[in-house]
């Protein structure tokens, strides 16, 4: 029988703890997508000034996939204190970490004023981002998942992941009206740096908002259980959250690690990479290329939520698996069109792509909460989230431009993608449907720190 825990909230609140997790997840995507469209459109000359342009790219993207190289960090601490002292607390660090590593980008001295020591500093600063996204995304979507109605739990999970196209909007806009309005030379001399700085005002408004949420009823009753065993059983020791995913969930860790193979590496070749490729190869302009990804992401951000809605009628598997096959079927015809240099051809290749990208983000929030118990699932939902970013994500605009620059064709890049795709089919055929489990009620999980997964699978479909 599900506890009280489980009761959906009222209307008015669960919409403000929605509106607290967009905001921050947009806050902190606007500052981790802006460094991926700077490195794709200025770092290069701006702090590999001696080398080849393209090298320079590779150079630049390389500082880029740092950011992801920490991620998987910032989920195993994240996680640790965010089961074990709540979500809420370590929300309102990692905004406040990434909001201030951005802001220090921003008043950056370049190549030309301090030499090699420039990139060296801007690698520290992107690693601090990286940290800190790797323990917001599972907190923020847990947040949502926890508090919210279990008939409605993927539109509702869904919103936070909307932060993704919302910040690559912002972060988009405010650059594609940067290039619009200054000259070349205007944005790479002092341009470059105003949506940097702008993040510090963001975090401001972010912190505000999030500050004013409760914490999540099923960690808080979780953590009485645990407490209440721990005083009647003072000498047995409670499980680091780590080892029982490990011992417990290994599985739910890798399936999920599977499923971001596709939605990770897509994303990143048609919104960072698709920077590149538009503007050397096809002779379009940065302008162009920009308000091509800014139509995209509008759509995106629209779509996510009717996909997260759809997860919860026909379940989180067979949206998120048509996320994947759509996006492997889509990578031929999408680099087809972008070679026509027509921007209508441009942008339908890759609205639609992120249309696809979106049915497999979409259900993952829910998805992902739901393999875990209570007492592990930002550990769990983190590890399986960020670990995979570092083979997915981090290298695909590197592993995309070697393509390009080795073979001067697209297609071993759509070939690229194709074989995520394949990989996250795999992934998502073999898990279980987690549509219907109740994330409150996972027996003596929350009471000892290892999950009962045999009680919380006899909710699944």
């Amino acid at each position: 029988m599900a506890s009280a825990a489980s009761a959906p909230p009222s209307p008015g609140n669960l919409k403000r703890i929605v509106a607290a997790s967009l905001i921050g997840t947009t806050i902190e995507w606007y500052d981790f997508f802006l460094y991926g469209s700077a490195a794709a459109l200025v770092f290069n000359k701006l702090f590999f000034p001696d080398s080849d342009p393209l090298v320079g790219t590779l150079l630049s993207f390389l500082t880029y996939a740092v950011g992801f190289a920490a991620r998987p960090i910032g989920a195993l601490v994240f996680g640790h204190f965010g089961d074990r002292l709540g979500r809420k607390k370590l929300l309102v660090l990692s905004l406040l970490m990434m909001g201030g590593a951005t802001f220090a980008i921003g008043l950056m001295p370049t190549h030309a004023t301090i030499g090699s020591a420039a990139p060296v500093l801007l690698t520290v600063l992107r690693l601090i981002q990286g940290f800190a996204l790797g323990g917001e995304w599972g907190g923020a979507v847990l947040l949502v998942s926890e508090h919210g109605d279990a008939r409605r739990r993927g539109f509702w999970a869904s919103w936070p992941q909307t932060g993704a196209p919302a910040g690559q909007l912002l972060a988009t806009g405010v650059l594609s009206l940067l290039t619009a309005v200054l000259s070349d030379a205007a944005f790479e001399s002092w341009g470059w740096r105003v949506p940097f700085l702008l993040s510090g005002v963001l975090v401001i408004v972010g912190l505000w908002i999030r500050l004013s949420v409760d914490e999540s009823p099923v960690f808080r009753q979780a953590l009485e259980r645990a407490e209440a065993r721990k005083a009647e059983r003072a000498a047995e020791t409670e499980k680091l959250p780590l080892v029982a995913v490990l011992r417990h969930h290994w599985r739910d860790v890798l399936v999920a690690m599977g499923a971001r193979m596709a939605e990770n590496i897509s994303y990143y070749v048609i919104t960072a990479f698709i920077l590149v490729y538009a503007t050397n190869e096809t002779g379009l302009s940065k302008q162009t290329a920009l308000n091509a990804v800014l139509i995209a992401s509008a759509v995106h951000f629209a779509v996510i939520p009717l996909w997260g809605a759809l997860s919860d009628r026909v379940g989180r598997r067979p949206v998120y698996l048509i996320g994947a096959v759509g996006i492997g079927a889509w990578m031929f015809p999408f680099f087809a069109l972008i070679d026509t240099a027509s921007f209508g051809s441009l942008v339908f290749a890759v609205t639609v792509g992120l249309v696809m990208h979106g049915a497999m983000y979409a259900p993952q929030a829910a998805f992902f909460s739901e393999m875990f118990a209570t007492r592990m699932r930002y550990s769990g939902a983190s590890i399986g989230a960020q670990f995979s970013s570092v083979a997915a994500g981090a290298p695909a605009p590197l592993i995309a431009t070697a393509l390009l620059d080795d073979y001067g064709s697209s297609t071993p890049i759509a070939l690229y993608v194709i074989a995520a795709a394949l990989l996250t089919v795999v992934a998502v055929g073999a898990a279980k449907e987690t549509r219907h489990r109740d994330l409150s009620d996972v027996g003596p999980a929350d009471e000892t720190g290892t999950a009962d997964v045999r009680k919380a699978d006899a909710h699944s479909v």
